[in-house]
């Protein structure tokens, strides 16, 4: 990119695929809280193209500059844009949460990077925050049974822990017993590409 603005070659690629998932499953959607908003390219893609529903940002603050600034661009181009929000300061780790009563949550490529400690705390801020016959859709790659699902996830998960010791790969069947701990049940496992699935519980 030639301005300064932060970019992932990833969220490029898989936007449109996300999207085509999100429109189904947040199509009765009001609020979506987006933990670990990144570079916040998603953001600036999905709100537009989901007008029916408000889309706030979050993340830790060392990447809310590069978000607004993905944020101003777009409503530079936007300006009728009405539906997504400044990023809020999010630690998954710190309570409260700074928002709450959301009926959808969205968070992409975010749990194989954090400790298994802070995915076990933020599904209890999710349990917090997300009302009553939320969804959450999970995106990313995930192991199932204990089993990577190609190669490629094998390779790319000796990259993380070497990267950090305490990321790696999540286990479906962990993350669903977490999800179960706070009411929640699996409704749908969407494949994507290159290996990667968007996992989506509901609040019953």
């Amino acid at each position: 990119m030639s301005d300064s603005r932060p970019y992932s070659d990833p969220c490029e690629r898989n936007k449109e695929p996300i999207l085509k998932v999100l429109r189904e499953e947040f199509r009765a959607t009001a609020d979506v809280l987006e933990i670990g908003s990144g570079t916040g390219q998603h953001a600036v893609h999905f709100a537009p193209r989901l007008p029916h529903l408000v889309w706030h940002t979050s993340d830790l603050e060392e990447n809310h500059a590069g978000i607004r600034a993905w944020i101003e661009e777009a409503l530079r181009a936007q300006p009728e844009m009405k539906n997504l929000r400044s990023p809020l300061l999010l630690d998954v780790r710190e309570r409260p949460w700074p928002i709450a009563g959301v009926d959808a949550i969205f968070s992409s490529n975010a749990v194989h990077i954090m400790s298994w400690p802070e995915v076990e705390k933020m599904f209890d801020g999710i349990g917090d925050v997300l009302a009553e016959g939320g969804k959450v859709c999970l995106y990313g790659p995930f192991n199932y049974g204990g089993r990577y699902t190609s190669e490629s996830n094998a390779s790319f998960d000796e990259w993380l822990h070497e990267r950090s010791p305490v990321s790696g790969i999540r286990n479906f069947e962990d993350l669903d017993r977490l999800a179960s701990q706070i009411g929640m049940k699996l409704t749908a496992d969407h494949e994507m590409p290159a290996n990667n699935r968007i996992l989506v519980w509901k609040r019953s």
